[in-house]
């Protein structure tokens, strides 16, 4: 079983790649499919939400996290919590704190909440 830390970084890495490269497809591909998503508005349910939020994002935004703490909540379950920075392309800059759920098994993990 792979380590929490591992697990959380690898996918969000994969999740920071798509942000820093503006690419909606590829941060949405990270979420399950009925994956429930809550940005700066209202939440949504799925993919499609993920995708239409960072779509609607600037091209050139960028965030960098870091993990403050992680749980093994169950055997294909990773609790993190995160903070984020959302670089604008401004210079203007978001700082938040996230909550994330991953599940999954062996390299397939994805963002359930």
């Amino acid at each position: 079983m792979p380590d929490t830390e591992a697990v959380l970084r690898s996918v969000l890495d994969e999740w920071k790649a798509g942000i820093d490269t503006h690419d909606p497809q590829a941060v949405a591909a990270v979420f399950t499919a009925d994956a429930i998503f809550q940005g700066l508005r209202p939440f949504s349910v799925g993919p499609q939400g993920v995708f239409d939020y960072y779509d609607s994002q600037p091209a050139g935004m960028t965030v960098d996290y870091s993990l403050l703490e992680s749980r093994r909540i169950a055997a294909g379950a990773v609790l993190g919590y995160v903070a984020a920075m959302f670089t604008f392309p401004d210079g203007s800059a978001k700082d938040l704190r996230l909550g994330v759920v991953i599940t999954g098994r062996g390299e397939d993990w994805r963002i359930a909440y």
